[in-house]
């Protein structure tokens, strides 16, 4: 056999008991934004847009704090309009930085998903006690400002470590978006009990899709409804989850903005679709599948 993570054992989509999501509805769609704030002139530059350059880097430092001057904004009026309920992934940073743009997430309903201090610290570079002392800070910041813990994490850069879910258990999260392996949630095992890991998109994601692929707006707008469409017909066979990620600084972008726009508004007609929250889905899901024996044994159903 080959190493494993020993997190959860293969389930195949075909072989899952039949519910549905609230009111008989069979997909569940969210909208995540991503807020994130970099150190200037040290730490991880994250995907830059100019590869090469190094520090300060102001031209690639300056792309992603358009993303908290303008294209968080613009996105906001988008969902808000869309009367769609907002996820931000949270660089709590950005309470001290740019503490405008989170109040007005927060004044529009919005679930608060902990996405580390910054983008500019991975946990994957970090020993267990500070990956744990990190998840700490992160959990009481958020605790403080937001007035409850959040619910869900995930990882600055899409890079956990080994240890994350056992440290994130240990600190009381709820849920993990940092593995995108299926479109239903899966319980995973973890060190202090189970951990409920939701569909996360890797590719329907402007980061992959953009920056790595150099993919263009109306490109990402058609992978978008496509993968819409798609999951839209198979769900008639079963329930499952889209999500869809969007950052501040690459779809906040106008003319990337204009045709993820028509993509919005094409979600909007479609029938039998739950437009939520990651936390939403999780609560639902612990419901219908608590996290029993056979979760923690690894059972995708629970």
């Amino acid at each position: 056999m080959l190493p494993s993570h020993g997190r959860f054992e293969y389930s195949p989509i075909t072989t899952r008991p039949e519910f549905s999501w609230p009111d008989g509805r069979r997909l569940a769609v969210y909208i995540a934004v991503c807020l994130e704030h970099f150190s200037y002139g040290e730490g991880g530059l994250g995907l830059p847009y100019s590869p090469g350059i190094p520090h300060p880097n102001t031209y690639n430092w300056a792309w992603r704090e358009y993303g908290n001057r303008v294209g968080g904004w613009r996105l906001l009026e988008l969902l808000e309009s869309a009367e769609m309920p907002p996820t931000v992934l949270l660089n709590t940073e950005c309470y001290e930085h740019c503490p405008e743009l989170v109040d007005a997430y927060r004044a529009a309903g919005t679930e608060f998903v902990a996405h580390g201090k910054t983008n500019s610290v991975h946990p994957n570079e970090l020993e267990e006690e500070a990956e744990a002392q990190m998840i700490r800070d992160v959990f009481e910041t958020m605790a403080e400002h937001e007035g409850a813990p959040p619910r869900g994490w995930m990882s600055p850069g899409a890079n956990p470590s080994r240890v994350t879910e056992d440290l994130l258990a240990e600190a009381g999260f709820a849920y993990t978006l940092d593995w995108p392996m299926d479109d239903q949630p899966t319980w995973l095992r973890t060190r202090s009990g189970p951990l409920l890991s939701l569909p996360y998109p890797h590719e329907v994601n402007d980061v992959p899709m953009v920056v790595l692929h150099h993919g263009t707006g109306p490109a990402f707008a058609d992978m978008v409804l496509e993968n819409l469409d798609e999951l839209h017909e198979q769900s008639a066979r079963q329930a499952l989850v889209c999500g869809i990620v969007v950052h501040s600084f690459i779809v906040g972008q106008p003319f990337r903005l204009r045709r993820f726009r028509r993509a919005v508004e094409h979600l909007l007609s479609l029938p039998g679709v739950w437009l939520t929250t990651p936390g939403r889905i999780a609560e639902h899901w612990a419901e219908l599948h608590p996290a029993g024996a056979a979760a923690i044994a690894g059972s995708t159903a629970g």
